[in-house]
């Protein structure tokens, strides 16, 4: 069992610490110590890719992530590919809760629209990823809820930053999509055949 503390770091960095541990390491027990929500989940899920069994536990603000392996590494995580298609794979992240400059209200009814829209790339449609204010749309009161929860439900993998909700205080108002960190987010660029940035 090896311990690796990291605390006080900034995302991705708890992941891919533990990252280098289990692989430099080829570790079977490993306890990650964070101190934040999001990296408890970051690292939890992480780990479950990995196929290590995965439990926490908290102590007053810091948690411990304690992963077990189970066997045979599963290849599969939050930006894993998805079986070969003949669809292309778009990205698409969202850094805004309002598209364009000038009249905010404008602009968050041109992103609900531009949202909504998104359903005729049917399938081409692989991953949407939320940063910054982004994240907003993803919470409760969001009123793109109900197109998010509609894609998600399609198969469409939608990624929400935690550092982000976390510096916006909203990790616990989140209503759709995976908590994720910046490892994930880079990983999905490169497997995607196009990324389009709102």
């Amino acid at each position: 069992m090896k311990t690796i503390d990291c605390r006080g770091l900034a995302c991705p960095a708890p992941v891919l610490n533990t990252k280098n541990a289990i692989e430099t390491d080829d570790l079977n027990e490993i306890t990650v110590l964070v101190d934040n929500e999001a990296a408890k989940e970051n690292v939890s899920r992480f780990l479950g890719s990995q196929n290590f069994a995965v439990s926490t536990t908290q102590e007053e603000n810091d948690f411990s992530v304690i992963g077990k392996k189970l066997g045979t590494v599963d290849t599969g995580s939050a930006a894993a590919e998805k079986p070969v298609t003949e669809t292309q794979k778009i990205m698409v992240m969202v850094a805004t809760d309002c598209m364009g400059h000038g009249d905010d209200e404008l602009g968050a009814k041109l992103m609900a629209s531009f949202l909504k829209t998104l359903k005729e790339m049917g399938n081409d449609l692989w991953r949407l990823v939320f940063v910054n204010n982004g994240v907003k749309l993803t919470i409760e009161g969001s009123n793109v809820l109900p197109v998010l929860k509609e894609f998600e439900d399609q198969g469409v993998m939608i990624l929400v930053c935690g550092t982000c909700l976390n510096h916006f205080n909203l990790l616990d108002k989140k209503q759709v999509g995976q908590t994720t960190n910046m490892l994930d987010i880079v990983t999905a660029m490169q497997l995607a055949d196009k990324v389009i940035n709102v």
